[in-house]
C-alpha cells in the first residue's frame, strides 16, 4: 500500500520481498477492515473487487454464556465494517504494482539495511544468487514483527512494551457457508470462540486455546465439536460445519516498540506494533500508518519539509497505543481466565452483563472497534 500510495504522487520507490508471491497471496490473516481503510483503498484505485466482494457488516453479535446479543454499530455510530481478506488486499495491490511497472522483488534473501543515519542509507539482498544494493533517500520497514528493520536499530534508541498472554488461538478455515450475517464473539464457559467469514462459502472459526497448543490432539471432529459447545446460542443459531481446509495455533501479544523512527528508516505495521487479533486492529493500524507516511514523504519531495517525517513517531503511536487499550479490553473480556481468582471471573461476569444493558459501552464498544478517522 505505500508503495502504491507514493507511486500516485509520482514518489518512485522499490520493495523487496523474502518471500515468494504465492505465499504472500495465500497465507491467510486478517479480515475485517475499518471504513477508513476500505475509503482508502476506494480513493486510491483500489476498490473494485472489494466493493463487489466485500462483506458490509453493521454489527457483530455477542454470545454471552449461550445469550446472543447484536451490538448495531451502524446505528450506534454511523460506520460499519467490510469483511475482506487480508490476503485479497495484498493480491489487489500487487496486481497494481505490477501494472505501474513499478519495482518488485520477491524471493530474495539476505537483506540488510545500513547507514540509517546517514542522508543516502542502503539495502543489500541477493535474488537468485546475485548481489544488489539500493541507494535510497529512507528506508521503510514494513517487514513484520521477525523482520530485519527494527532490530537493525540501536538498542539503546528504542524502548520496548510488551505483554504476552496465557493463551492462544486455533483457528481453521472451512467450507462451509455463514451461517450467521455477522461475526459472532462468544464467552463460553469452556473459553472464547469466535465465528467470522472470508466469502460467502467460507468461515474462518477460532477457539481459545494454550499457546503451544498441540495441534495433532485436535482431529478435525474434536475441532467441531468444541465450536459447536462454544458458539451455539439459546436462541437456535449454531455454526455450518464442512471440510476442514487449514488450520493453525496463534499466540497472543501485544507489542509496541517506540519511537517509530531511526534517522531514514521508518518502521510501519507489525515491525513495530502487535495487537492481539479480538480488536481486528492489525490490518488497520498499518494501512494508517503507511497513509502517514506517504504524506510525510509527498510532503518532503514537494516542499523539503520534514516536519510531518518529524511527527511520524508521535501521530502513529497515539494511534497504536488506542488500538492497543481496546484490543486488550476486548481481549481479557471475551477469554476465560486462566488465573483461578473468583473474583476475577466474577468481575468480568459483571462487565459482560453492563455492555449487553448499557447503551454508553455498547457505543463505546462501537466506536472503536469500527475504527476512527485515518487522519
Amino acid at each position: 500500500m505505500l508503495g502504491h500510495l507514493l507511486h500516485l504522487s509520482g514518489i518512485d520507490s522499490v520493495i523487496v520481498e523474502n518471500r515468494s508471491k504465492n505465499y504472500v497471496i495465500e497465507r491467510v490473516r486478517a479480515g475485517v477492515l475499518e471504513q477508513s481503510t476500505v475509503d482508502l483503498m476506494i480513493e486510491s484505485g483500489m476498490g473494485e473487487r472489494l466493493q463487489s466482494q466485500g462483506l458490509c457488516h453493521d454489527g457483530i453479535y455477542i454470545n454471552v454464556f449461550g445469550q446472543r446479543h447484536h451490538i448495531d454499530m451502524t446505528a450506534l455510530t454511523g460506520r460499519g465494517i467490510t469483511v475482506y481478506g487480508q490476503n485479497e488486499v495484498v493480491k489487489d495491490l500487487i496486481a497494481a504494482r505490477v501494472r505501474a511497472r513499478r519495482p518488485l522483488h520477491f524471493e530474495v534473501a539476505k537483506v540488510s539495511v545500513d547507514e540509517l543515519g546517514s542522508k543516502r542509507p542502503k539495502i543489500r539482498f541477493t535474488k537468485r544468487g546475485k548481489p544488489s544494493e539500493i541507494r535510497c533517500d529512507f528506508i521503510a520497514g514494513c517487514d513484520g514483527f521477525h523482520g530485519i528493520c527494527r532490530p537493525s536499530i540501536p538498542e539503546s534508541h528504542l524502548r520496548i512494551y510488551e505483554r504476552a498472554y496465557p493463551f492462544g488461538w486455533l483457528g481453521i478455515l472451512a467450507d462451509a457457508a455463514p451461517s450467521s450475517p455477522e461475526l459472532v464473539y462468544s464467552r463460553h464457559q469452556r473459553g472464547f470462540a469466535l465465528f467470522s467469514m472470508r466469502s460467502n462459502k467460507v468461515t474462518r472459526l477460532y477457539l481459545q486455546c494454550a499457546p503451544d497448543e498441540d495441534l495433532t490432539r485436535w482431529p478435525d471432529d474434536r475441532i467441531w465439536k468444541e465450536l459447536l459447545i462454544r458458539l451455539q446460542s439459546d436462541d437456535g443459531w449454531k455454526p455450518e460445519t464442512g471440510p476442514i481446509t487449514r488450520k493453525g495455533v496463534t499466540g497472543m501479544r501485544s507489542f509496541v516498540a517506540e519511537p517509530m523512527r531511526y534517522g531514514r528508516l521508518f518502521l510501519a505495521g507489525d515491525s513495530a506494533h502487535i495487537v492481539p487479533p479480538t480488536g481486528a486492529k492489525g490490518l488497520n493500524l498499518a494501512i494508517a500508518d503507511v497513509w502517514r507516511l506517504s504524506h510525510a514523504l509527498t510532503e518532503f519531495y514537494k516542499s523539503g519539509r520534514e516536519e510531518l517525517l518529524d511527527s511520524y513517531s508521535d501521530e502513529c503511536l497515539r494511534r497504536v497505543w488506542r488500538a492497543q487499550r481496546f484490543s486488550w479490553r476486548m481481549t481479557t473480556l471475551l477469554h476465560k481466565p486462566v488465573s483461578k481468582n473468583a473474583f476475577d471471573q466474577r468481575r468480568q461476569v459483571a462487565e459482560l452483563e453492563y455492555l449487553m444493558e448499557s447503551r454508553a459501552a455498547m457505543t463505546s464498544l462501537a466506536e472503536n472497534y469500527v475504527g476512527f478517522p485515518i487522519e
